[in-house]
C-alpha cells in the first residue's frame, strides 16, 4: 500500500500512509485509538472503496473498491467489531454468500456443516455448526470470525484485535493457527494493543499516529519503550499506576453468598458463588472463556434472575430485578460487548453518555445545559477523541466508543462499578488512563469488580483475584501475601483450568 489517503466528513483519517507485507510474514500494525489502523485495513478489505493511493498484491496493481474485489485478490479481514448475523447458524455465517452447492444447484448443507466442524475443531471450539450465533459468547464469536476468514483461500489475512476477548489458552491456540498459515505463505496483518503478543507473534511492526505513517521496525530488537514513543509521541509513564501499598480496607460494599444461576443457551451456569467487595477495593474475576465471569456481573446487574443465593449492598438485602433497579441501587456495568449492550450507535456522544443518568438532569423536562455540561466534563476527563458532543458514536474508533461507555457509567456516580473487559480494544496510552481512573475511583471509595482476560492487568490492578472454572470458584489470590496466596500467572491459570476439581465437586454434590 503506497500513499494511501482517506477522508470522512470533517476528518482526514489517513494521509499518505505506506504499508509493506511479505508472504509468510506477521506484520503488526500499531497505533493509538484513532490513529487510522482500522481505516487503513478497511481500505485494503474494500470496505472503503474511495481512497487515494495505490494497492499492489503480488507485485501487480490491484483495484480494490469492494469486499468482493478484495476476496478476488485473496484478501480477508476479521474486523474488531464482529460482523456476524446473529439469527443465522455458525455454518450459515461462515459460508454466507458462497454456500456450497450440490450438483443440482441446491444448497449442500451437509458439506457446509462438515467443513464448519473441521474449521471449528482446528480452533479448539466444540460448537455445533447448527448453533445460532446469537447464543455464542463474544470470545466464541471472535473465533467464528477467524474460521470464516480461514474458509477462503486467503493470501492476505487482516486480524483487527483478534484476541481482545480471548483468555491466554485461546490466544495460544490462535497463535498456532497463525503460524500454520504463515508457514503456508499467507501474509498476516495483525492489529493489537497487547505489546507482549506482538513480541511473541510479529516479525515486523508498522506504526501510525494521527493518520500518518511514523515508521517500520523489525520486531526483534525493538523495545516496548521505543514502540510506545513512536505511538504516542512521548514517553509513557507506568502502565499500571496502582501502588503496592494500596489495599481496599473499607466497609463491605457487596456481599454474595451461594449465588447460583441455571444454564441456558449460550450461558454458563453458576454454582454457589461466594464473594465480597469492600469500598475502595478492586476485585478481579479471572477464568477461561465460558467460565462464568460475565454471568456473575450480569446477574448482579439484574440481566439474569439468580436461581439461588443471597446478596447484600452496604449491609442491606439486594435482589437483582433489572438493570434500571441496579442503577438506582448504585451499580453500573461496563458491558463486555459495547456495540450490542452499551451503546446506541446511531445516536450522539451526548445522548449515549447521559442515557443512564438522565434522571439526574430531569424534572418535568431535561435540563439540557446541565446534561451537556456533565457530559462535556467526562469527555474532557476521559480524553475522548470526538469532533463534538453531537458526533455519532458509530463514527468513533472502538477505543473512544469504550470511553463513552465509561462516561455513561461514571455519570451515574456508582458505589459499585462492574467492569467486563474494560480495556478490550484500548491502545496502550488509553489503557494507562483507564487504569489510572480505576485507581482514582478506588481511592475515593468506589468498589470495583473487574473481569479481564489479561492476567498482568488483573495482577497489577487488583487487591484480590477470584478464579472461576465452569461456573465454580476454584481459587482466590491476593495482592498482599499477608492476606492470602499471592497472585501470579501460573497459579491463576492452573486454577482457571482446574476441571478435575470441578468434576470432583459435581460428584460430591450428586
Amino acid at each position: 500500500m503506497r500513499g494511501i489517503g482517506k477522508s470522512f466528513p470533517g476528518v482526514r483519517a489517513l494521509s499518505g500512509v505506506d504499508l509493506t507485507v511479505h508472504a509468510g510474514e506477521v506484520a503488526a500494525l500499531l497505533g493509538e485509538n484513532g490513529a487510522g489502523k482500522s481505516t487503513l485495513m478497511n481500505v485494503l478489505a474494500g470496505v472503503h472503496g474511495d481512497y487515494d493511493g495505490v494497492i499492489e498484491v503480488g507485485g501487480e496493481e490491484a483495484a480494490v473498491h469492494s469486499p468482493k474485489d478484495a476476496a478476488r485478490h485473496g484478501i480477508a479481514m476479521i474486523h474488531q467489531e464482529l460482523n456476524l448475523v446473529p439469527d443465522l447458524s455458525i455454518a450459515d455465517n461462515i459460508f454466507l454468500g458462497r454456500e456450497p452447492r450440490t450438483r443440482w444447484g441446491t444448497r449442500d448443507r451437509s458439506a457446509a456443516h462438515a467443513r464448519t466442524a473441521e474449521l471449528l475443531a482446528g480452533l479448539g471450539l466444540r460448537l455445533s455448526p447448527r448453533r445460532m450465533v446469537r447464543s455464542c459468547r463474544i470470545a466464541e464469536q471472535q473465533l467464528i470470525e477467524v474460521a470464516k476468514a480461514l474458509s477462503n483461500n486467503v493470501r492476505i489475512l487482516v486480524m483487527d484485535e483478534p484476541t481482545s476477548a480471548l483468555a491466554d489458552a485461546e490466544v495460544q491456540r490462535l497463535f498456532e493457527v497463525i503460524r500454520d498459515l504463515t508457514g503456508r505463505g499467507v501474509a498476516v496483518i495483525y492489529i493489537s494493543h497487547r505489546l507482549e503478543e506482538l513480541e511473541e507473534i510479529a516479525d515486523s511492526v508498522t506504526v501510525l499516529r494521527d493518520g500518518a505513517y511514523i515508521g517500520r521496525r523489525d520486531m526483534a530488537g525493538t523495545t516496548r519503550a521505543e514502540l510506545i514513543q513512536m505511538m504516542v509521541g512521548r514517553p509513557l509513564g507506568d502502565l499500571f499506576p496502582r501502588e503496592s501499598g494500596e489495599h481496599g480496607d473499607g466497609d463491605v460494599r457487596l456481599r454474595v453468598e451461594g449465588l447460583s444461576l441455571r444454564a441456558e443457551a449460550g450461558r454458563t451456569a453458576l454454582h454457589d458463588i461466594d464473594l465480597t467487595v469492600r469500598a475502595g477495593e478492586i476485585v478481579g474475576l479471572a477464568g477461561l472463556m465460558g467460565a462464568g465471569r460475565t454471568e456473575v456481573l450480569e446477574t448482579l446487574y439484574g440481566a439474569h434472575r439468580p436461581s439461588a443465593g443471597r446478596i447484600e449492598l452496604d449491609g442491606r438485602p439486594y435482589r437483582p430485578r433489572s438493570p434500571r433497579y441496579a442503577i438506582r441501587r448504585g451499580l453500573a456495568l461496563v458491558a463486555e460487548d459495547r456495540k450490542a449492550q452499551s451503546l446506541v450507535l446511531g445516536n450522539t456522544v451526548a445522548f449515549n453518555a447521559s442515557l443512564a443518568a438522565l434522571g439526574r438532569y430531569t424534572r418535568l423536562f431535561v435540563d439540557r445545559r446541565r446534561e451537556r455540561a456533565a457530559v462535556a466534563g467526562q469527555v474532557r476527563d476521559l480524553r475522548v477523541k470526538t469532533p463534538g458532543l453531537n458526533a455519532t458514536v458509530r463514527n468513533l474508533s472502538g477505543g473512544n466508543q469504550q470511553k463513552v461507555v465509561l462516561a455513561k457509567c461514571l455519570l451515574t456516580e456508582p458505589a459499585l462499578l462492574l467492569m467486563d473487559e474494560p480495556t478490550r480494544g484500548i491502545d496502550v496510552g488509553a489503557k494507562a488512563e483507564i487504569h489510572a481512573l480505576m485507581s482514582r475511583l478506588a481511592a475515593n471509595g468506589t468498589a470495583l469488580l473487574v473481569v479481564s482476560s489479561e492476567l498482568p492487568e488483573l495482577i497489577a490492578m487488583c487487591d484480590r483475584i477470584l478464579v472461576l472454572c465452569e461456573g465454580r470458584l476454584t481459587g482466590e489470590f491476593h495482592r498482599d501475601p499477608a492476606h492470602g496466596p499471592p497472585a501470579n500467572q501460573e497459579d491463576i491459570l492452573a486454577a482457571a483450568m482446574a476441571r478435575q476439581a470441578v468434576l470432583d465437586q459435581e460428584t460430591a454434590d450428586a
